[in-house]
Order: structure tokens, then sequence, then C-alpha cells
């Protein structure tokens, strides 16, 4: 008997093994994947951000042609500023009306619900002489439904 508990246990810490190894190999596979895809998703942000600078470079010199330095500088701030601004409220969710606060954030409105009342008989319990106890069971409060 002695032998069968250790070739259970045995077999049991062989399978725990074989499962443990499985589920970290198919962890690492997918943390992988997920690493390469949020190296690319990072690339892809700072090579915006470069576009985006170039892009204001571009404004204020093409400005700058016709304006003085300092005014081509302000006009391509405020309208970087305008672009943020338009690109916060795109990210924020829509707006309800005066009180400024956001759809999803509020809880939908629901009527009150009154706690259960117990049902009260209609008229008080009558004593039956014939009956055993001397309460007839119909006019009970205490009746199964």
């Amino acid at each position: 008997m002695n032998r069968l508990e250790h070739l259970d246990k045995s077999l049991v810490d062989e399978l725990t093994h074989a499962a443990r190894e499985a589920v970290r190999d198919e962890l690492r596979e997918q943390t992988r994947k997920q690493r390469r895809t949020a190296a690319l998703y990072a690339g892809a942000g700072a090579v915006g951000l470069y576009a985006g600078a170039a892009l204001a470079l571009a404004l204020g010199l093409a400005l700058a042609l016709a304006l003085p330095d300092w005014a081509a500088a302000l006009i391509t701030a405020v309208v970087l500023g305008v672009v943020a601004f338009l690109l916060r409220g795109a990210a924020r969710p829509s707006m309800d009306g005066p009180s400024r606060t956001p759809q999803s954030v509020t809880p939908p409105v629901t009527p009150p619900v009154a706690p259960p009342v117990p049902e009260r008989p209609a008229a008080p319990p009558t004593v039956d002489a014939m009956r055993p106890g001397g309460v007839d069971p119909e006019a009970s409060p205490r009746r199964s439904r």
C-alpha cells in the first residue's frame, strides 16, 4: 500500500510540474506578443510626436515669411493650443446640459422602492368551537400561500 501512495504522490507531482510548465510557456508567449505590440505603439507615438513638431515648425516658418518671427511663433502656439483643446474635448465623455457632468458617470434615475409590507388579514381570526385549537385556519395570518 505504501508503494501505491508513493506512486500516486509522484504522479501528482509530475502532472503538477507539467501543468505548471505549460501555463508558464503560454504566459511567456502571450507577454512576448504584448511587449512587441506595446513597443510598436510606443514607437508610433514617438514618431507621431516628431511629425507634429515638424508640422508646427513648418507652419511657423510659413507664417514667418509674411510676419515677424515672434508673431509667427505666437500664431503657431495658438493654433496648437486650439487643436489640443479640441482633442481634449473629443476624448471626454459627452456633456449633459448645464450641470456639466458626464453622462457616463451619472447613475440612472430609478424610482424609490418602498419596503415590502406584510399582508394583514381582512378580518381578525374567528374562534370556531368545532376545530382543534379554536382558530379558523383560513382566517389565520399564518396560512401558507
